[in-house]
């Protein structure tokens, strides 16, 4: 199951989206990007739905919930 959680990095708050506890290659950001995904959250969704099913590159454990 997919989870997120805080961290810091150099001082500066980071959000960390990890597909489970043991996942080695957490996706991670701060508050600037985090804000830049927050304004394009519906481009995001729309490149899910038009892309979802293709195999190039899918990840290996199952589909991250919204």
């Amino acid at each position: 199951m997919s989870e997120a959680r805080e961290s810091e990095f150099k001082g500066n708050p980071m959000i960390v989206l990890a597909n489970g506890p043991d996942d080695k290659y957490p996706f991670q950001f701060g508050l600037r990007k985090a804000k830049l995904v927050l304004a394009h959250v519906e481009d995001i969704k729309k490149f899910v739905e038009k892309h979802e099913g293709e195999s190039k590159g899918s990840p290996s454990s199952g589909d991250v919930p919204f």
